[in-house]
């Protein structure tokens, strides 16, 4: 747990000829310092059978009373000495005005780490997010729990006609035939995980763990630690939480924002009013608009089969 205590003015030193700084001082808060994360040293929100998401550690851990982490952002926009303002409600609407300009540095001042169980299926998706310290669990030098991630009867998805990479509806339990082809595959995952005790036979016998971790499935669990600042966190809440991600890692994203947001208040909501609440137009969606409201039919320039999609998807959430 962090140390509550507040800094100590340092004694006065003597200036020497090898410091331009003279005397040392430490800054007390003007006002008593508190845990963001309440003393406790870690939160847990447990996702799926076998997995979880922890938060483990905040920075800032400590925040004048009667603030929270967002006021470290408001500090570093205003390149201040002391706290930032003395009113919150000044410190929200630089934060608004912040991600709506997108200015982003400021954010990356607060930083979280996790602890974090989930399918190796997940976290080779997980990983492609290059904006964070991570340190996993090595199958190469230890063995693998008896962890599998196995999805239930009716979460069972089909490929997506129009989406190569992700899955959309899932089988009818109304159809026979799709009915048999979710619990075959809930029957290979058995079979795979069957294959276990062989795993931990061959380790037995001599076989090393670097090589015996080739035949593991993906849908075991590994863990690891990720620390990442906010900016690049809120970057990875907007893609995985979106309802194209797949599932579980939506499961795992929304998890992580569940935590974050007690520390962060005002910062997730000015995200999710600028970013997930939030609908980003092309040039040639505006001009369908415009053309719209000239007595067109708002059609859109080009026949780009995606991009037109996308555009009566939009339509629709605005109504027009």
């Amino acid at each position: 747990m962090a140390d509550t205590t507040p800094i100590a003015e340092s004694k006065p030193r003597t200036p020497s000829s090898n410091t331009a700084l003279g005397a040392a001082k430490g800054v007390r808060s003007e006002s008593p310092l508190v845990d963001v994360m309440a003393g406790e040293i870690r939160r847990e929100i447990r996702v799926h059978e076998h997995g979880f998401v922890a938060l483990v550690d905040a920075m800032p851990r400590l925040v004048p009373e009667g603030q929270t982490a967002d006021s470290a952002i408001v500090q570093a926009a205003r390149v201040s000495y002391g706290q930032g303002t003395k009113k919150v409600n000044e410190d929200r609407g630089l934060i608004r005005y912040l991600l709506r300009h997108r200015h982003t540095t400021p954010f990356e001042m607060i930083e979280f780490k996790f602890h974090i169980a989930m399918p190796i299926f997940v976290a080779r998706q997980w990983i492609r997010h290059r904006t964070a310290n991570v340190n996993e669990y090595s199958a190469r030098y230890s063995i693998l729990p008896d962890r599998f991630y196995v999805p239930t009867a009716d979460s069972v998805r089909k490929q997506s006609a129009s989406n190569r990479q992700g899955g959309e509806e899932t089988f009818s339990p109304d159809d026979a035939n799709e009915v048999r082809t979710a619990e075959d595959f809930l029957a290979l995952l058995k079979d795979v995980e069957a294959l276990y005790p062989r795993y931990l036979e061959l380790t037995e016998r001599g076989v090393s763990r670097e090589l015996a971790r080739t035949a593991l499935p993906v849908n075991m669990y590994t863990e690891w630690y990720w620390k990442c600042d906010l900016h690049n966190l809120l970057r990875f809440l907007s893609l995985r939480m979106d309802s194209h991600a797949q599932q579980e890692i939506r499961d795992f994203a929304q998890a992580m924002h569940d935590l974050i947001e007690p520390i962060v208040p005002i910062t997730m909501e000015a995200w999710r009013d600028y970013d997930t609440g939030a609908m980003p137009l092309t040039r040639l969606e505006i001009e369908a608009i415009r053309d719209i409201g000239s007595g067109g039919k708002g059609e859109l320039a080009g026949d780009n089969k995606r991009e037109n999609r996308e555009w009566q998807d939009k339509r629709t959430r605005l109504g027009l």
